[in-house]
């Protein structure tokens, strides 16, 4: 049953996919508030993809359940799919059709009322940045503009709820900054799950995240509580090689890393911060400590870390 909060839009309980004898997604619980982007991480394989289809209808759930703004999904599609937009991972364009006819018919298809089929159109063009090519054969435009006209049917009926399979890819840098403008500004008055191998864009763009590996959800939370599950500092020494830095016994101490013959990376449990005794054992053992600093843990770092386990 979907929580009865007002302000949830998706909501999946218990979600899995078999295929055969293989296990592609379980039991996968998620859920999305009005207002938030969300972004889905995992290497290839990890099932992303399969839950991204799962969620908006297309590939049916080997168990669980999914509602979409408190409708569920499976027994009534129809109406939960009129409020999702959908950007597959390969957008579904007809390449014989200029951007204005495809995006009439993309608006037709999602029933937008006849009368506002014009205003929906130009403000989808709008945008995503395609007046100047709205005359074009799809066929003829550039991979980076054929992503755009991919996002403009996916928000074209003004859908509650938006889910982006790597928008991005194939986009110049400034077509990216583009998109990701467009993202956040989806993300004021939508729900937007967003897919993407583009670490840096997860993170400026999204207010959690959720890391899926071999079809499990290893992580789910917000990027900052992300980072803490992996802290450290760096010190460096103003002596070569010196023995007692791995013998010593520091409460909260996960390991040494010897970067150069000056630099150590010290790595410790969050809240147990051995900073102080560093410094005094420095002291005592006469290293001559040039420098004590936090180590600043990128989304990449614990992505690798998380992702590399069995």
């Amino acid at each position: 049953m979907a929580p009865a909060f007002p302000t949830t839009t998706v909501f999946a309980h218990q979600l899995s996919r078999w295929f055969g004898a293989r296990s592609a997604v379980q039991e996968i619980d998620l859920e999305l508030k009005k207002g938030e982007v969300l972004g889905f991480l995992g290497p290839n394989g990890a099932g992303k993809t399969t839950t991204m289809r799962m969620l908006t209808g297309n590939l049916a759930p080997s168990a669980g359940t999914i509602n979409i703004c408190g409708i569920d999904l499976l027994d009534q599609p129809k109406a939960a799919k009129q409020l999702i937009g959908y950007l597959p991972e390969n957008p579904p364009l007809y390449r014989e059709l200029n951007v204005d006819e495809y995006l009439t018919l993309a608006a037709r298809l999602h029933r937008v009322a006849k009368s506002a089929l014009h205003d929906s159109v130009e403000r989808t063009k709008q945008r995503c940045g395609l007046n100047e090519v709205s005359k074009q054969l799809i066929g003829s435009l550039s991979r980076g503009y054929q992503q755009r006209v991919g996002v403009a049917q996916a928000i074209i009926h003004n859908p509650e709820v938006v889910i982006l399979d790597e928008p991005t890819v194939g986009l110049d840098p400034i077509q990216m900054r583009e998109i990701r403008v467009l993202i956040r500004e989806l993300g004021g008055t939508h729900s937007v799950i967003l897919s993407s191998h583009v670490l840096p864009e997860v993170e400026s763009v999204c207010d959690r995240v959720v890391i899926m590996h071999l079809g499990k959800n290893v992580y789910s939370g917000s990027i900052e509580a992300l980072k803490q599950l992996r802290e450290g500092h760096s010190l460096e020494l103003g002596l070569r090689n010196p023995p007692e830095l791995s013998q010593l016994q520091l409460q909260g101490v996960i390991s040494v890393e010897k970067v150069n013959d000056t630099l150590f990376e010290i790595q410790y449990d969050p809240g147990n911060d051995p900073s102080e005794e560093l410094v005094k054992a420095a002291a005592e053992r006469g290293w001559g400590l040039y420098q004590i600093n936090r180590r600043q843990t990128s989304l990449e770092d614990v992505f690798v870390q998380l992702t590399q386990q069995e």
